[in-house]
């Protein structure tokens, strides 16, 4: 059924200040749970509310998390995210950044011992409606096997690009299985069979049943080669920020680990357009990515974000396409 974002958003930061959250950093997740349902993403949107709140519950993410500085060189911040969500954590990431990046040309900014942070598309398209490049990187509970061995090593290490560009920024974001494990989420929820080659059961056989998808191994995305870039990813987060790898995490989808902190690690570097020209022309930079959007178009294809609500485009009376019964299992919870 059809939801307001303006509603849908409401409903889901009563919930995360029912279970602990203070009244801003409700807001701020609920709000990328929101912006992930306006871009067609539910796998990343309200259909993990219940799991965060019933890890809130239960402890495994802290209500009363805070921020706190362990390293901070200029250039390099880097942080303890106490155990809380990761939303409104990397939310602040990229306030802490712009400033920083503006100063320095580029910043990076490292956030561990933190929680899930849903669609990392939200992090990158705020910093490039601030007019500022950034990458994003993020773990989680692993999922992949080795490529050619067996049992979960890395996990579906996902990624995110943004650059300011016209008449839209530019936002890569995706994760680096075959499928994200949220999308077999949301085919479990609905009951439905995966198409095959998604995933694999626990024992290592190819399966198309989502349960069993969801204890079981996804597939790297392009084979040996998405192999390597995930385990870039591991490397960057997990390896540098720590404080555990990915093979060590509770599985979010793990009813009996509700109170386990997953100890997540996030890294995100920034870097401001205006000091990367080799001419020095401050304009420059955003005028040949916006040249690469237009040839892109040119070409039959599109720039990858294009098709998406920028977020200052997200109004309150945009519509949301929401699963009825996990809307009424939502209100019942208010």
């Amino acid at each position: 059924m059809k939801i307001r974002y303006e509603d849908g958003v409401e409903l889901a930061a009563q919930l995360l200040q029912k279970s602990g959250l203070d009244e801003s950093k409700a807001a701020s997740v609920a709000r990328a749970l929101g912006l992930a349902e306006a871009w067609g993403l539910p796998s990343h949107g309200f259909l993990r509310l219940p799991i965060y709140l019933d890890r809130l519950d239960a402890g495994g993410y802290a209500a009363d998390a805070r921020l706190t500085t362990t390293t901070d060189l200029g250039a390099l911040l880097v942080m303890d995210g106490g155990t809380g969500l990761g939303h409104w954590q990397l939310s602040e990431a990229v306030d802490l950044a712009v400033p920083r990046a503006e100063q320095f040309g580029l910043t990076a900014i490292a956030i561990g011992n933190s929680g899930h942070c849903g669609a990392l598309g939200v992090y990158a398209a705020d910093a490039a409606e601030r007019g500022m490049v950034s990458l994003v990187f993020s773990c989680g509970p692993a999922a992949l096997p080795p490529w050619g061995g067996t049992g979960k090593l890395l996990s579906t290490s996902p990624i995110a690009a943004g650059f300011p560009a016209a008449p839209k920024p530019i936002i890569i974001d995706l994760a680096l299985s075959t499928v994200s494990r949220g999308k077999i989420a949301e085919y479990a929820a609905r009951h439905e069979p995966l198409p095959e080659g998604w995933a694999t059961d626990s024992a290592g056989t190819p399966t198309t049943d989502a349960q069993a998808a969801l204890e079981g191994l996804l597939a790297p995305l392009g084979g040996a080669k998405g192999f390597a870039l995930a385990f870039l990813v591991e490397a960057l987060t997990a390896g540098l920020v720590g404080p555990q790898l990915s093979k060590n995490m509770p599985d979010i989808f793990d009813r009996d680990s509700l109170s386990e902190p997953q100890r997540i690690s996030h890294l995100l570097v920034m870097i401001d357009p205006s000091r990367t020209d080799v001419s020095g022309d401050v304009d420059a930079p955003g005028q040949r990515l916006s040249e690469l959007v237009a040839a892109t178009a040119v070409g039959g294809g599109r720039a990858p974000g294009s098709r998406r609500f920028t977020p200052s485009e997200v109004h309150p009376g945009t519509l949301l396409e929401i699963d009825s019964g996990l809307l009424k299992r939502l209100e019942e919870r208010a």
